[in-house]
């Protein structure tokens, strides 16, 4: 472990989720980019926890973070206002949400703003929110050691060159298949990430939901780890932050920016999202523990390996 503080700053959305998939559906639970990231993240680091909601957000919600040792004074609260809200449903192809509501509310205007403390964290993940938002906290926290990003097609499209000038400060970068060829329009992935690395990222992390994800470091992919195969996913809402938050997490515990150990963390990123996606919100979270993790953690390995020739 690290003498450090290894706190993983996180930055993004809370919300309350309407979400209804082939398996049952749950009415405002809790959710947010910031939210899965964080819980994910607890399992293995502190996390510092940014984002806003209104007088709505139930306080169980605030103790249920705090319980996983969250350091939740960066949630502000707007007085009168009303939290961010999702409603979404799966059908058929459970890698794709149809969105049928958002309400940005107290969002809208979310303004990060980071306390004193916040500002030294050496880990910090900027989940997916307005990439203008992104390099005002970016300019906050100066003493950064490891910085990743998200993003999503709607800021690809609608704010292409403040997300470039992200990526030109961020060593790492998650983003979907879909988001790298929209941002580059390259058809070929593989081209796609290579040019998303010629931007800035020396990692970039392409998810690709139930096929896994693929790591690519200068010019070549550099890592690649399947998903873990399960019989029924049940809601894959905040798969793809709690991979980032689990990947943050892990390497924030280590203090270890290794290429080694980068790909022990997509690992265990890809074991976090796993878990994520067997039960609807934060529910398999909240009877998760570092046991479960580390046991799934290595029947990723058995199932991956392979001798060399000869």
């Amino acid at each position: 472990m690290s003498s450090i503080d290894n706190s993983v700053l996180i930055i993004g959305s809370v919300a309350l989720d309407t979400v209804e998939t082939p398996l049952g559906r749950v009415e405002r639970a809790l959710g947010g980019a910031a939210v899965y990231s964080s819980v994910a993240a607890s399992f293995f680091s502190p996390v510092r926890v940014v984002g806003v909601v209104g007088e709505d957000f139930p306080e169980e919600h605030i103790a249920f973070l705090m319980s996983r040792g969250i350091d939740t004074r960066g949630i502000q609260k707007v007085p009168g206002g009303k939290t961010f809200h999702w409603a979404g449903s799966y059908a058929g192809d459970m890698n794709q949400a149809n969105t049928l509501l958002t309400e940005l509310n107290v969002f809208q205007s979310f303004n990060p703003d980071l306390p004193v403390d916040y500002k030294s964290s050496k880990y910090v993940f900027l989940a997916n929110i307005d990439p203008e938002l992104q390099l005002k906290v970016l300019d906050q926290v100066p003493q950064a050691e490891l910085v990743a990003c998200d993003t999503m097609n709607f800021w690809i499209s609608g704010k292409r060159d403040a997300l470039l000038e992200v990526l030109k400060r961020v060593n790492i970068v998650f983003i979907n298949d879909a988001e790298a060829r929209q941002l580059t329009g390259e058809v070929n992935l593989t081209k796609a990430a290579t040019l998303i690395h010629e931007y800035g990222p020396k990692y970039v992390v392409v998810k690709k939901g139930e096929h896994g994800a693929v790591m690519y470091c200068d010019d070549t992919i550099c890592f690649a780890a399947a998903s873990y195969p399960l019989e029924e996913v049940t809601d894959p809402t905040g798969a793809g932050d709690s991979f980032a938050g689990g990947f943050m997490g892990y390497v924030a515990s280590t203090g270890d920016l290794s290429p080694d150990n980068i790909r022990r963390a997509v690992v265990y990123g890809s074991t976090l999202a796993s878990y994520n996606v067997q039960d609807f919100s934060l529910a398999m979270f909240k009877r998760l523990t570092i046991d479960d993790i580390n046991q799934r953690y290595n029947e990723f390995r058995r199932i991956v390996h392979f001798d060399p020739l000869g």
